[in-house]
């Protein structure tokens, strides 16, 4: 039953092959026109609220926590604005140089660019299969023979002494040379047959007692058409069809590979962005230790402070010495990581500037319109549509091995027109339009397997092997939606951890003033101090990272759909 299912499926209407075949080519090309750009607010059927505005609505749905914004701690008095950028020296770089110097230096990108030039080539290949041929034939040759014995022979005559007798024929020595040449053209048809025009000329000289020396011309015309198998421009067209598919495929691949590395470029560059605000963050607790350090020293050359506090302090400036190091560590390891992506690794680091990111994170939130966005993934992945152009050269392929298992009949016609025999050159052509001498043929050749069995078997793993892709991109449709669900909701929780952040950070700072001034009453330690710059610390790093996350997701997301992030930063050309 599942082969006689098979069979059927095989045996689809050509008309309708021919239309899904159109529908999905136009969509692929349809997409490869589109551009790469992403924009956020056209998901968004609300306009976005920056993190300001987000932070001040969440601190009025929770009334309990009171913060003074003033107050909040450098570099994140305001997250949204260009304070957010690290302010040192440094060669300076944007998101949108990187994507440009990925896009001409990656290596990876430049192998896959390789790729499309190759399948040019081979569709040339393929159409180059009815290319006309033109051909020529020359051959000279001499023989020398001697006499030879011959047959008996009877002969037959209207010459009654000739008739009825018996004669032996023996061949003379004699001397032959001839020469022949021949020129025309062979022009393959899109129908499978083959059409050919030809004009032979020959030359016969025998030297002896009845020389000769003759010239003959000709004009040649042949026709061979196959009937069943290999009949039809279809049939002999497929491997052109199937080749521009796979040139369609393979540039969405190349595609698919330059937004994968640009996606891996967004997320190195904020990387980097996390190791200098991480870095910023280390510096700033480093400065704050090392100023209760020398205000503990005052106080106890003052007698206000116990000299214990003084190793307390030392403690707590050694501890930020060595995150310090570590972030310093850090962001090496993420310009790294970028030079990478962008083949700009240089032999020798030593002298080199840092790179300082200086594109702000984008911390705006928007309600996102699911619907949408999976509407438009299922329209752009470029894996989906990638397995719709395979599906379309199955369809191919599977009318194409329908095709060979019919019975191989083939018409062969063959016309000439011959010359008169000439003793001299000039006589080359004479009664060759008049018809006066002609040669024709007409015949019908017929061949089939027994069993057919190689050529079904092709057919019946043509079919499965459609069926199996289908079931692939069904799955395919179903990760897609299950990614962009995850990514929006990543992108709602990174949003959701940035205001929290923020909101901690802001309590820290109130916090560790409120400690350090009970400190110089004498009613806290420098080690409780220390501890609560210390969550200082640890809430601003939180925040630096909910942050690097959001902008991930927001990339994270733009890759779901099958695109990248932004306007007008991606160009393949």
């Amino acid at each position: 039953m599942m082969r006689c299912l098979l069979a059927l499926f095989a045996l689809a209407s050509p008309c309708s092959t021919l239309l899904a075949d159109e529908v999905t080519d136009t969509r692929a090309r349809q997409r490869l026109e589109k551009p790469e750009g992403r924009a956020l607010e056209t998901y968004s059927p609300q306009p976005g609220v920056p993190l300001h505005d987000a932070v001040k609505q969440e601190q009025q749905r929770k009334s309990s926590v009171t913060v003074d914004l003033k107050k909040a701690l450098k570099p994140f008095e305001s997250p949204e604005s260009d304070s957010i950028v690290p302010q040192v020296q440094g060669s300076q770089v944007t998101l949108a140089d990187m994507r440009q110097r990925a896009l001409q230096n990656n290596l990876q990108i430049k192998v896959a660019k390789m790729d499309p030039e190759l399948a040019k080539q081979s569709l040339r290949e393929e159409q180059a299969k009815f290319d006309q041929v033109i051909f020529a034939y020359a051959k000279y040759a001499e023989k020398d023979t001697p006499a030879m014995a011959g047959d008996k022979v009877i002969l037959k005559s209207d010459n009654a002494l000739l008739n009825g007798e018996l004669a032996k024929l023996n061949l003379d020595a004699q001397k032959k040379e001839y020469w022949d040449v021949e020129a025309g053209v062979k022009v393959p048809l899109r129908t499978g047959g083959t059409v050919t025009l030809s004009a032979p000329l020959e030359n016969r000289q025998s030297l002896g007692k009845f020389a000769s020396d003759q010239y003959r011309s000709a004009l040649r015309f042949s026709f061979s058409q196959p009937l069943l198998r290999n009949a039809g421009q279809q049939a002999n067209e497929a491997s052109i069809r199937v080749a521009e598919l796979d040139r369609d495929s393979v540039q969405l691949k190349t595609r698919l590979q330059t937004i994968r590395i640009v996606a891996t470029v967004d997320k190195a560059y904020w990387e980097l962005y996390e190791a200098w605000a991480a870095l910023d963050v280390r510096k700033n607790q480093f400065e704050y230790a090392s100023q209760n350090l020398a205000m503990v020293k005052r106080r106890v050359q003052e007698g206000l402070t116990a000299a214990v506090e003084v190793n307390r302090a030392q403690i707590g400036v050694a501890d930020r010495m060595e995150a310090l190091i570590v972030a310093e560590t850090n962001l090496k390891l993420a310009q790294r990581q970028l030079q990478f992506l962008l083949n700009d690794l240089p032999d020798d680091q030593a002298g080199q500037s840092p790179w300082v990111p200086m594109t702000a994170p984008n911390l705006v939130r928007f309600e996102f319109d699911r619907a949408h966005l999976i509407r438009d993934a299922l329209d752009s992945r470029i894996e989906l549509l990638d397995q719709e152009l395979k599906l379309s050269a199955d369809l191919i392929q599977i009318d194409y091995l329908q095709n060979q298992t019919l019975p191989l009949f083939t018409l062969d016609y063959q016309y000439g027109a011959l010359s008169g025999s000439g003793e001299r050159f000039g006589d080359i052509g004479q009664d060759l339009f008049g018809g006066r001498y002609r040669d024709w043929s007409v015949g019908l050749k017929f061949e089939m397997p027994v069993s057919n069995e190689a050529r079904k078997a092709k057919l019946d793993r043509a079919v499965a092997q459609r069926m199996q892709r289908l079931t692939t991109k069904t799955l395919q449709t179903l990760t897609v939606k299950r990614e962009i669900h995850d990514t929006l909701d990543k992108v709602e929780q990174n949003w959701q951890r940035i205001i929290a952040a923020r909101q901690q950070v802001l309590v820290a700072g109130i916090n560790y003033e409120a400690e350090l001034k009970q400190f110089n009453e004498g009613l806290r330690t420098m080690t409780e101090v220390l501890e609560t710059l210390t969550r200082l610390g640890e809430a601003q790093l939180k925040e630096i990272r909910a942050i690097s996350d959001y902008q991930v997701s927001l990339v994270d997301m733009a890759y779901a759909t099958g695109t990248v992030l932004g306007h007008g930063q991606i160009s393949l050309q």
